[in-house]
């Protein structure tokens, strides 16, 4: 069962990642029909608004997508702007599902707009661009939630969107960020994942480095999505590519654009642990720790569970092990406000359990390997805690 949901997942990257091509980008001149995106005041509130969303003032960036809503009651942009505050209020944690349905909502309400505008035109441009990127975010929620098939259903309807929308718009170069995913992706994947590759036959070559290219001319050329194309760059080049200086110049660059955004934040930290460079991961994290205590939006407890669990780890490289239990013991106080067992709480308990053993506490080592093996499997915890029951971390 976990190799055929990997399977499908591996699957999906490839098919619905395209569909998520974010927040909007304006449409050229020669576009066959007219679009709300030609709107000088619409790009405007618009742009604001997504300034707004990334630097964490979601209430000012709610209240320009309002406006935009307001201006064109019938349209599908108001209700995707919307529901982009949602979206990043989830992704900040991803653990609390207690805005789901609301985003779901929110992009059903999109296709449902889309598709009336479609039953007038079935060529309209702003129906084809809204519907793929609503199926695409909609799966992409459905995949973190673990909900493979109508995840990989949402990306299979929105490919052929996304996809038409680049073929009619070459030269846009927010547009080309959907090709630049798919083409990178639908290359990468079954390369890493070769059982992939029956499947990968139904649908178009990719290309590694034209996807790579393409980004990086929405980065460089793009009016609206320059920071998802960013992002996206830097979550290649850390997850595949494994180019240090590559993932610090999209760090640095999304960093430098956006230095109140949470997220950003807690993955530039991630990058310099990749790469043990332990004395910047402290300093990044302890940033994200202060920030949390003095209530900084964006700044949440998931995120402060993240900051100390790597705080812990700088520690432990070193061999500084009481120093990691402190900030261990401080990981699973704060994780204990909520019932469900978070992906950092578990692994905070597992290097719980390595510091003790590393200082000769074996008793105590052993308890938090217990503990781990009755929690859900993060990351390989339980094989690992396992491990270390038969034999003690360090050994």
């Amino acid at each position: 069962m976990y190799r055929m949901r990997f399977v499908i997942s591996s699957i999906f990257c490839v098919l619905l990642v395209v569909g998520a091509s974010a927040p909007v980008a304006a449409q050229s001149p020669n576009a066959a029909n007219t679009s709300v995106l030609d709107d000088v005041v619409v790009q405007h509130q618009t742009k604001k608004g997504l300034e707004y969303l990334y630097d964490m003032k979601f209430e000012r960036a709610r209240q320009m997508f309002e406006l935009v809503d307001q201006g064109h009651p019938k349209h599908p942009i108001g209700p995707f702007l919307l529901a982009l505050n949602t979206w990043w209020e989830i992704l900040i944690d991803l653990s609390d599902e207690s805005r789901d349905e609301e985003f779901y909502a929110a992009m059903d309400e999109v296709i449902r707009r889309s598709d009336r505008l479609l039953d007038r035109d079935k060529n309209n441009f702003d129906a084809w661009f809204f519907k793929g990127a609503a199926l695409g975010f909609r799966g992409r929620l459905r995949s973190n939630r673990g909900d493979w098939f109508k995840a990989a259903k949402d990306g299979i309807r929105a490919m052929d969107y996304v996809l038409g929308v680049v073929k009619r718009e070459p030269d846009n170069a927010d547009y080309a960020f959907g090709k630049g995913i798919y083409d990178y992706y639908a290359a990468a994947v079954p390369d890493r994942y070769p059982y992939v590759k029956p499947v990968m036959i139904f649908f178009p070559n990719g290309d590694r480095n034209r996807g790579i290219r393409e980004l990086e001319r929405t980065v460089r050329d793009g009016r609206f999505i320059q920071t998802e194309a960013a992002y996206f760059l830097l979550q290649i080049y850390y997850l595949f590519e494994d180019d240090y200086a590559k993932c610090v110049y999209y760090a640095d660059w999304l960093r430098e654009r956006h230095p109140s955004n949470s997220f950003f934040h807690t993955l530039e930290g991630r990058v310099y642990a990749k790469w043990g460079q332990w004395p910047v991961v402290r300093e990044i994290f302890g940033d994200v720790l202060t920030r949390y205590k003095n209530r900084q939006t964006g700044y949440n407890a998931a995120l402060a569970e993240q900051a100390l669990y790597y705080l812990a780890r700088s520690h432990m490289a070193e061999n500084s092990y009481e120093r990691a239990l402190s900030f261990l013991d401080q990981l699973q106080s704060l994780a204990a406000r909520d019932t469900e067992k978070s992906y950092f709480e578990v692994l905070g308990r597992l290097r719980q359990g390595m510091s003790q053993d590393a200082l000769g506490r074996r008793p105590e080592a052993i308890a938090a390997y217990h503990d781990v093996l009755a929690m859900e499997d993060a990351s390989g915890s339980h094989d690992r805690a396992q491990r270390y029951l038969e034999r003690p971390f360090g050994s």
